[in-house]
Formats: structure tokens, sequence, C-alpha cells
């Protein structure tokens, strides 16, 4: 949730900055020891997790909110980052009611939170899912004021999330291997210099299934927008990877274009 930025407001005045019933929730991804892994957080005071996300003011475009988000809960920003998709559905409010019926009694406890305050915050409210591709080793994860942790989890060990937080990340995922049949993925994830292997797991984290290698190097190398560097030695010369690294004017020029093919 948005933090308020204005000492000498109060939170409903404040509030009052902001376009109701309107929010921006974000699928941060990261990938770390061959996993791919998403940016969640716990609230305080009750064990349900939940997407970073926060409401749009009203005199910002809704992708300078997601921009904005993404530098509150990680600290970085230019990172690649996706509008895939709104989620507004009736019964998304209505999920969850027990974990939300606690928050709301945390709300009616707390000073900050009048009844008129209480009453935006809980009214039905849609969504627009963004995703980042991020590098884990540069984000500094920072929880909201209302949340106690702010933590990568692994995707396939994700938690019970609130809401329809659930769905909105497996149809991020499912936007995301779309992606890779037409723009390069990997920039953002890897670190500066990778072999064709930490490449290739990088791809099946994400469609979760294994790939044939000589297909798949067959297949990158084609688009010319890697550069070849020293080989990676770990014993036997004869059997050390290469290594790797994005020609990021060829990459940008790709992400620009398309691809147009399938894994």
């Amino acid at each position: 949730m948005t933090k308020i930025q204005d000492p000498m407001l109060s939170f409903e005045e404040e509030l009052n900055m902001y376009l109701a019933g309107n929010s921006i929730d974000c699928v941060i991804f990261g990938y770390e020891h061959q996993e791919l892994k998403i940016l969640l957080l716990q609230w305080k005071h009750h064990p349900v997790w939940s997407l970073p996300g926060g409401f749009i003011r009203k005199d910002e475009d809704m992708n300078e909110a997601a921009n904005r988000v993404l530098i509150e809960r990680t600290g970085l920003k230019s990172v690649y980052l996706n509008q895939f998709r709104t989620f507004g559905s009736v019964a998304r409010s209505e999920l969850h009611k027990n974990a939300q019926f606690m928050r709301l009694d945390l709300f009616k406890k707390s000073e900050v939170f009048s009844a008129k305050t209480i009453a935006w915050l809980t009214k039905r409210f849609i969504t627009t899912g963004y995703f980042a591709l991020v590098d884990i080793e540069k984000t500094s994860p920072k929880p909201d004021f209302l949340s106690a942790k702010c933590e990568w989890k692994s995707l396939k060990d994700t938690p019970p999330l609130l809401l329809d937080h659930n769905d909105i990340v497996q149809k991020a995922l499912e936007h995301l291997r779309i992606r890779l049949n037409y723009l390069p993925i990997g920039a953002s994830l890897l670190p500066h210099k990778f072999t064709m292997q930490d490449l290739q797991k990088l791809y099946e984290a994400i469609l979760q299934k294994p790939l044939e290698r000589s297909n798949f190097q067959r297949k990158l190398l084609k688009l010319d927008f890697l550069n070849r560097h020293e080989k990676q030695m770990t014993g036997a010369a004869n059997k050390a990877p290469y290594l790797y690294s994005f020609d990021m004017i060829k990459y940008e020029k790709l992400i620009k274009q398309g691809i147009g093919f399938s894994f």
C-alpha cells in the first residue's frame, strides 16, 4: 500500500489525491539459483502474503504509478516493466474474506484510519497488473508501512495470496512465456556474463519444461545478439564453457522488431 508522502496531510486527505477504486499490482520476477522468484509482502499481525501494489495518483500516468511501486519496493529504476492485464471481476473483492476482516479490524484500531478512510480502502477495486524483470542482487526489498516483510519467494513455492493475486501471478507468467516467442528475455535477470547453460536454465525456469540443448543454442545464436567472451575456467580447458553477454544495441533492436519463433 502507498505510504503517506506528506506528513502535514492526514491519511484521509492524502487518499483524496488518488483515484478511488483503481490500483496497481506488480509481479516482480527475479532469477536466482536456477529458480524463478517473485517479490511478495507479508502483512503485519497476519501471515497472509500479497503482491506489491499501490494506488494511482490523479496527476500521474498508470505506468508512472507502476514504476513508483517498483522503486519503493526494490529501489530499482529503469527496469523492464510491462502492463499485461486488468483484473475487474466482482468476485475478486470477495476472496479471502477472513483475512480482509482481520485487516479491517487492524484499520479500525489504528489512529491513522478514520471511518471514511476505511470505507475508501474497503470498496471494490479494479487493479491493473504489471510484471517486471529485475536482477535480485541489485534489489533492496522494503515492506510498505502495513507490511512486516518484503521477501523473494520461489515461484514454485508461492504461498496462498490475498484476493486474486495468485491468479495475477499465473497470468503474468503466461504473458511472460508468450513474450519469449518474440522478444529476447534475460538482460534484466542474468549477470553481465553468463554461460549458454545459464541462459537455457532461465528459459526452462520460465517455461517450466526442459529444452533441447542444441536446438536452443542454434536459435539464440542465430539472433546474433550475444557477445562471446573467454571460457569459464572450471577445470579441463576443453570442457570449459564460453561466457556470453548481451549486445545491448542489438538486444534493444530485437525488443522493438521482435523475434518470431517458439520454444
